[in-house]
């Protein structure tokens, strides 16, 4: 038996070394949306969280992306080397299809653990998912396909997280997604984004962004809503690659920063905020790692409140 225990978990993502400042409130929103889609019955419109491995410019197309789909390691279960690797369900091998058509690659990473709760045994396989024959899992990061190689090791270490606000359900789920981006980034030069999650719409595929806001006012723009800069530039990389893809802006209104009460549910497209968008962006507050941010206003009338309608429209 070979598995790891919650408290390493949490142990991992509170090292006080570990370079990714991860937001508690960001963990916390993704819960309670993913919460708020079970209650409407879509939840299985939807895929967890992902990581996307931007892999530099090429010339004639831009920054390239991949993307990552971790398995969620539960503190439950047996992740001994001689297990079954699962297959991935074919509501992500349809998703992946769509982006495999617009030249983003996807996998879908599976862990073995050689020795319960040391994390530096934890080891991942991939599969690629998307293409018209089965895959097989190859062992992971050394076998994705172009990305620069470092030419020693990184250590991914720095900054911390207080992991007591997080939910208890939510913690596996992190830890696997952080694990497997220091994995991949100890190995390769590359930027990671976090891809909140994806939403299976009856038009379009939707990568999801979702913040926990209030409402600010502006005597041009009236009320809106922000949203950092490079979380803007990132849905409209998904947006520029067309085809059946497209995306949304997700906003938990709340009352205040330290009551932070619900308000609402707001959801925009990218093609509205595009149209709708200040072009006087502002500067914000801090961003994930410390420094600070530029912010793009959002008009708040432009949002529509998601719901069950809103939602079976996309």
């Amino acid at each position: 038996m070979a598995r790891i225990s919650l408290d390493v978990m949490r142990a991992y993502l509170a090292d006080k070394q570990r370079k990714k400042a991860l937001r508690e409130n960001s963990v916390s929103v993704r819960t309670s949306f993913g919460l708020l889609l079970n209650e409407l019955e879509l939840h299985r419109r939807f895929t967890s969280s992902a990581l996307v491995a931007f892999r530099g410019w090429i010339p004639e197309n831009g920054w390239q992306a991949t993307l990552f789909f971790p398995e969620t390691i539960q503190p439950s279960v047996d992740y001994s080397r001689d297990r079954q690797l699962p297959n991935p369900d074919s509501g992500l091998h349809t998703i992946c299809a769509t982006f495999h058509q617009i030249g983003i690659h996807s996998y879908y990473c599976s862990p073995v653990v050689e020795q319960t709760d040391a994390t530096d045994t934890i080891k991942w396989r991939a599969v690629q998912l998307g293409l018209p024959v089965q895959q097989a899992y190859m062992a992971f990061p050394e076998n994705i396909q172009g990305f620069q190689a470092r030419p020693r090791r990184y250590n991914f270490l720095c900054y911390n997280l207080d992991v007591k606000s997080i939910p208890e359900v939510t913690v596996p789920e992190e830890f696997s997604k952080e694990h497997l981006r220091v994995s991949f980034q100890n190995h390769f030069m590359s930027e990671m984004s976090d891809v909140d999650g994806i939403f299976w719409g009856n038009q379009y595929t939707y990568p999801v962004e979702i913040k926990e806001k209030t409402a600010a006012k502006d005597n041009k723009v009236g009320p809106y809503f922000g949203l950092d800069v490079g979380p803007f530039v990132k849905l409209a990389f998904y947006a520029a690659k067309r085809g059946n893809l497209h995306s949304v802006f997700v906003v938990k209104e709340i009352d205040t920063p330290l009551d932070r009460n619900l308000v609402n549910w707001w959801i925009i497209t990218f093609e509205q905020m595009a149209q709708f968008a200040s072009w006087n962006p502002i500067s914000g507050g801090t961003n994930m790692r410390g420094g600070g941010s530029t912010t793009i206003k959002i008009p708040k009338s432009e949002f529509s409140p998601m719901n069950l309608a809103t939602l079976k429209s996309l």
